[in-house]
């Protein structure tokens, strides 16, 4: 499509996993250089984030969004920001792991707003990370609904799939931030239990291994591998919470989650 001529520009920024010092230092510029400044804190959550010390930090004072701003009314207010000069709009964890900022990159790009994009840590690699699991051996990612918004049976499914290839599945527990809920690892594991008693394929039973991790990309996070049967039952404190299911195990894998994650030493049976 021509463009007679650009118009303003729109820098999406990540903001990290925790806490106001998760915004990289190329992201902290931005914000600085903004004429308008704009955070949506509902696709994820932060939390320790702090918006007074944000704006300390930054000298911006950035302006609440919402869902309905970015999904009902189309991202108007930043958009018209972004025509005038240049506008940023701050993202949890990486911007475009939330698909749905893509349809506002989309609409800038064909009003003749420049976009750019500054990454941020993201909790698909974190929660890899802290796991000790290594990253190219993970299938297809899942998210868990609460039981009471969805009956899927997707992430069963999806399990099922990425362990019939042998690879490990990464799966993200369900949030409402303006609700304050979040899916905690027992209630994820109930609902896949559930699905295991009525599917029979042995994908979730309570034998079958799995690693918690909660507050990942923060100074505490938690990482405890075992049994569903012991996983179920483990205090892994405050949100937000993601489910790893192993595949095939490298031993050095097994290593790694039996030091870093307190794994049973009979794991190593079954590292190749």
């Amino acid at each position: 499509m021509k463009r007679l001529k650009w118009l303003g520009e729109l820098v999406f920024v990540g903001l990290g996993l925790h806490d106001h010092l998760g915004i990289s230092l190329r992201g902290l510029e931005e914000t600085k250089t903004a004429d308008d400044v704009f955070i949506e804190l509902y696709t994820s959550l932060l939390p320790v984030f702090s918006t007074k010390l944000f704006a300390k930090l930054s000298g911006k004072k950035p302006q609440l969004v919402v869902r309905q701003d970015l999904e009902e009314r189309n991202g108007k207010i930043i958009l018209d920001a972004a025509e005038a000069g240049k506008a940023v709009l701050l993202v949890p964890g990486d911007p475009f792991i939330a698909t749905t900022h893509v349809a506002l990159r989309i609409e800038a790009e064909r009003r003749g707003i420049k976009t750019r994009i500054v990454h941020g840590a993201s909790v698909l690699s974190a929660a890899i990370g802290v796991s000790g699991l290594h990253n190219y051996k993970f299938g297809k990612s899942v998210t868990i609904p609460f039981p009471d918004d969805s009956s899927s049976q997707t992430p069963y499914e999806v399990i099922s799939q990425n362990k019939k290839l042998g690879l490990h599945t990464l799966c993200l527990l369900d949030i409402d931030v303006s609700g304050n809920r979040y899916l905690s690892i027992r209630d994820a594991l109930r609902e896949l239990s559930k699905m295991e008693t009525e599917r029979k394929d042995n994908v979730v039973t309570l034998d079958t291994l799995v690693v918690g991790v909660a507050r990942a990309g923060s100074l505490n996070p938690t990482v405890k591998a075992g049994s569903v049967r012991k996983i179920i039952s483990y205090d892994f404190g405050q949100p937000p919470h993601s489910l790893v299911f192993p595949g095939k195990l490298h031993f050095m894998e097994t290593e790694a989650l039996i030091v870093l994650a307190g794994a049973p030493q009979t794991l190593r049976r079954l590292a190749e």
